[in-house]
């Protein structure tokens, strides 16, 4: 079953590159918030604002590439939390055809902004993210197994990294992404390890 969302709120700060925005149930009072990375954030917070740029962003061309093709984009939909990642489907329509394209949930509601685009969480995902935690132990273990899975998650990411035959076959592009994603999940390890550190 997907449970109809609405974008209720983006944290921005200049002071890191994790941003915080916030989804909430339409008809209920379960809301979670996604970590996505400050490109996204201006790019949702310009959108809703109806702020213009002299020049089309990322967003705005893959907008106008689904339009021009005959497409409209009809719902984006976080399916899945794997290893606490979230995974997103945006489904685009051209005539009788619907095309499903996976897409991280930032880039999804980024492009959705431009359509005004409806968003459904399944709702597996969002029982697991508003489950809230009954003891602090509780509370710990949850960190601590989101440690483990990005270290374990970082290991793998430095081992193509390093390797020069996944390098050689791979875009600059691809590789710029995948750094950016390295640097944010150290980001997070981070955070998390100064945390079991206090309390742990």
């Amino acid at each position: 079953m997907e449970v109809p969302m609405e974008l209720s709120r983006i944290l921005i700060t200049e002071l890191g590159d994790q941003q915080v925005i916030f989804l909430k149930e339409k008809s209920g009072k379960r809301t979670f918030p996604i970590l996505i990375g400050i490109n996204e954030a201006l790019a949702i917070d310009r959108r809703l604002k109806d702020k213009p740029t002299p020049r089309p962003m990322t967003h705005d061309l893959l907008a106008s590439v689904i339009s021009a093709m005959g497409g409209k984009l009809d719902r984006i939909v976080i399916s899945d939390l794997h290893e606490h990642t979230f995974i997103a489907t945006l489904f685009i329509s051209r005539g009788a055809e619907t095309i499903e394209v996976d897409s991280r949930p930032s880039y999804a509601i980024a492009l959705g902004a431009a359509f005004d685009t409806p968003i459904f969480v399944a709702e597996h995902v969002l029982e697991q993210v508003t489950r809230e935690p009954k003891t602090v132990a509780e509370r710990l273990a949850l960190l601590r197994e989101r440690r483990e899975a990005l270290s374990a998650q970082m290991a793998e990411l430095s081992g193509k990294l390093s390797d020069e035959t996944f390098l050689a076959g791979t875009t600059i592009e691809a590789i710029k992404h995948l750094h950016e994603h390295m640097a944010e999940m150290q980001a997070e390890y981070e955070a998390i390890d100064g945390v079991l550190k206090k309390l742990g």
